[in-house]
C-alpha cells in the first residue's frame, strides 16, 4: 500500500532523510522508531504530500505522491504529532467539515463518527467548541476525523501522545482492527512498548537512514524492541537491513517487481 523508493530530503547542507526505501503491504502496521531529528517526521509528511522531497519515490496504492498528488491523499489520512484544529467550531461541525471535503455520505458519516467518538469517550463533548477541549480531547476529535472518509493508509506522528490510559488502550484496539479489515497503519513512537505489542513490523532511522526494518518478531529476536533500539544508537556500524528491501507484493503497485 505504501512503497517509498529511495527517499532523499535536504535542509540546506543537512540531509534529513537520505535514501530511504520501505514498504508497507495493506493490512500491515509498521512503527517508525528513531531519536529525536532522525527523520521521522519529514518521512511522514513527504508520505502524505505536505513535504516536497529532492529525490526518490513514494508510492500509494499504486499511483505516484509526486505526479497524482490528489488520487494519493483520497486513499490516506495523517494525524500530526500536533493537530492544528479550527478552534471556532463545534467538535461535531469540525467532523462535519471534515466528511465534507472527502464526500462523505451522511448516513455513514452519522455511524462513524458516533461509532469513534462513543469507543474514545468523546461523544458527550461533540457540542462543546474545540477552544474549550484539552489536549487530550483535540488528539481524539483529530483521531475521528482522520478516520471518518475510511482511509487504506493511516499514517500517524506520535499517535499516544496526550491519550489517557484507557483512550490509548482503545485506540490500539482500533487500530489492530483496522489492520484486520486491509488498512496498512505506518506510524512514529517513542513508546517502544506500545510498538513491541501492536506492531507487525518496525523499521528504525538513525540520522536520516534506515538502519533496519523487518517482521517485529525477526528484528527484535530475544531482546525487547528497547534494547535493539539503545544498541543501534549506540553504534554506527549498520544494521543489516536486507529485510527492509525485501519485496512486499503489493498488485495495485506498478513498481512491483521491477
Amino acid at each position: 500500500m505504501l512503497r517509498i523508493e529511495n527517499l532523499t530530503k535536504t535542509y540546506g547542507d543537512k540531509k534529513a532523510v537520505d535514501g530511504l526505501s520501505l514498504h508497507i503491504a495493506p493490512g500491515e502496521i509498521c512503527a517508525f522508531i528513531g531519536h529525536n531529528g532522525a527523520g521521522k517526521t519529514t518521512t511522514l509528511k513527504s508520505c502524505c504530500g505536505i513535504l516536497k522531497f529532492d529525490s526518490g519515490e513514494i508510492y500509494i496504492g499504486g499511483k505516484s505522491i509526486k505526479t497524482d498528488p490528489l488520487g494519493c491523499k483520497e486513499q490516506i489520512a495523517y494525524l500530526p504529532d500536533n493537530p492544528d484544529l479550527y478552534e471556532f467550531m463545534t467538535g461535531i461541525g469540525y467532523l462535519n467539515f471534515i466528511a465534507d471535503i472527502f464526500g462523505v455520505p451522511a448516513e455513514t458519516r452519522t455511524e462513524r463518527i458516533h461509532r469513534y467518538s462513543d469507543l474514545l469517550g468523546l461523544t458527550a463533548d461533540l457540542a462543546q467548541s474545540v477552544s474549550a477541549y484539552s489536549h487530550g480531547m483535540k488528539q481524539k476529535l483529530a483521531v475521528i476525523s482522520a478516520l471518518i472518509h475510511d482511509p487504506k493508509l493511516i499514517l500517524m506522528d506520535e499517535p499516544f501522545v496526550g491519550l489517557d490510559p484507557k483512550a490509548s488502550h482503545q485506540l490500539r484496539e482500533l487500530l489492530r482492527e483496522l489492520c484486520d479489515g486491509g488498512t496498512a497503519i505506518f506510524f512514529s513512537t517513542h513508546i517502544l512498548e506500545t510498538a513491541e505489542r501492536l506492531c507487525d513490523r518496525v523499521a528504525i532511522i538513525k540520522n536520516g537512514r534506515l538502519v533496519v526494518a523487518g517482521e517485529m518478531e525477526e528484528v527484535r529476536g530475544d531482546a525487547s524492541l528497547e534494547d535493539v533500539f539503545l544498541e543501534l544508537e549506540n553504534t554506527d556500524k549498520p544494521a543489516d537491513t536486507d529485510s527492509a528491501d525485501a519485496e512486499i507484493t503489493d498488485d495495485t503497485n506498478p513498481e512491483a517487481g521491477k
